[in-house]
């Protein structure tokens, strides 16, 4: 087995990174999905907990006031 330099090594890295496709495409789609997914559940149960704090006061009629 042959040994390589730390500059040999780099330099297939780099040419292996130049032939991955769409990685980095793909991983900021997920990340932007997933976070997505995140806050678009935290809106949605953020009002149904809003809702059930006014049905508890025993008005139910959605207003703080």
């Amino acid at each position: 087995m042959e040994h390589n330099t730390g500059a040999d090594w780099l330099m297939e890295a780099a040419k292996a990174a130049g032939d991955q496709g769409p990685g980095n495409l793909l991983r900021i789609v997920l990340i932007v999905m997933v976070v997505g997914c995140v806050l678009g559940g935290w809106f949605l149960l953020r009002g149904y907990r809003r809702g059930a704090d006014d049905d508890q006061d025993g008005r139910g009629d959605g207003h703080n006031s």
